[in-house]
């Protein structure tokens, strides 16, 4: 399992040649795709998420490993649909109504892909109604909101306030977002969960998600 070892350190470098390439030796020495995921991509994406989080790394380092990561999972994505490998589950994120910011977003949504999720990002300005028609329709476990302006923070309610109102609210989790926000608008306005940053974000995501399946 060498290789795979090696696969997860250069996902961390941001290699996205020698990612695929070293996917694809690994496949050919018959390691299972399953293994490959988690103990080389999945495994370097959480080492990257942790620096970042820490301030080992940046963002520019964040946006490299992830598209090393896109090229080795485009290699195992035919195998592990063959196989009917589950995702962790369905995640719906968005910046709400009013808000066209979206590199947290975007981040995060990358680094729940790298955690095994499967992310339907519906953008920015998103309305209320929007998220909760594509949680429903795309059957998400969570949905995940972002803001940066104190304005648009409201429209973080109307989607917890539109889940309970069609009877969702439980089985149908959320997260918030954004330089505003924080644990305690979290809690004033019913939402399950708040993430400071994208590797806290995520921790809370499986934590979400592992309650709602």
């Amino acid at each position: 399992m060498e290789i795979v070892k090696q696969i997860a350190q250069s996902l961390e470098a941001g290699d996205d040649a020698l990612v695929p390439q070293l996917t694809r030796e690994a496949l050919a020495q018959g390691i299972a795709a399953t293994a490959i995921l988690d103990d080389g991509l999945i495994a370097g994406m959480n080492a990257v998420g942790e620096k970042f989080r820490v301030h080992d790394i940046f963002l520019p380092d964040v946006l490299l490993a992830a598209r090393a990561m896109y090229a080795g999972m485009d290699v195992l994505k035919p195998l592990l649909l063959s196989a009917g490998i589950p995702s962790r589950g369905r995640v719906v994120i968005g910046s709400v109504h009013g808000d066209l910011h979206d590199i947290g977003k975007n981040l995060v949504g990358i680094m729940l892909k790298g955690a095994g999720f499967d992310v339907i990002d519906l953008g920015n300005d998103v309305t209320a109604a929007r998220f909760v028609e594509a949680a429903r329709s795309r059957e998400a476990l969570v949905i995940g909101m972002s803001a940066l302006l104190t304005t648009t923070m409201p429209v973080m309610k109307e989607v917890v306030d539109l889940l309970h109102k069609e009877g969702l609210g439980g089985r149908i989790k959320t997260i918030i977002g954004g330089a505003p926000v924080s644990q305690d608008y979290a809690a004033e306005i019913g939402a399950d969960a708040y993430g400071y940053d994208c590797a806290q974000a995520v921790e809370r995501v499986k934590q979400l998600a592992a309650s709602a399946s």
